[in-house]
């Protein structure tokens, strides 16, 4: 089988607080993680909501890195997806780690777009009468 893309979810908790809330510097901790892991950045959005928080995204040739903060919580969720086999998207846990300055943290990864016989391998969910 093969995987069209590799997702990381990354839980970083625990972080310096400060910078969860700086839009300019989670900005450049994005690109700069994108970069050093090989990947070629193309463009980027970030929000700064009220009274704190930040979502952002930058978009890769190979997909995208996308993060979202509760410094209240002293909280970020980060996901990296790529394409394909050239980048290695796990590398970009150690790097955010000790940029957001996060004492405990954990990713999980998926494989998407398994494909099998030229097919998409899906698992579908099918609803159920209690889950109304």
């Amino acid at each position: 089988m093969y995987a069209l893309g590799r997702q990381i979810l990354i839980e970083l908790k625990d972080c310096n607080h400060n910078v969860l809330n700086d839009i300019d510097f989670l900005r450049t901790c994005l690109r700069e993680t994108a970069e050093r892991i090989g990947a070629s950045v193309v463009n980027d959005s970030f929000y700064q909501f009220t009274p704190h928080g930040v979502s952002g995204v930058v978009i890769i040739a190979e997909s995208h890195l996308a993060i979202h903060t509760w410094p209240e919580h002293d909280y970020a969720a980060v996901d990296v997806f790529t394409c394909g086999n050239t980048i290695e998207p796990k590398n970009a846990v150690k790097i955010l780690v000790e940029k957001l300055g996060a004492k405990e943290s954990s990713y999980i990864e998926l494989k998407r777009g398994m494909l099998h016989d030229n097919k998409v391998s899906v698992c579908q969910y099918e609803r159920q009468a209690d889950d109304v």
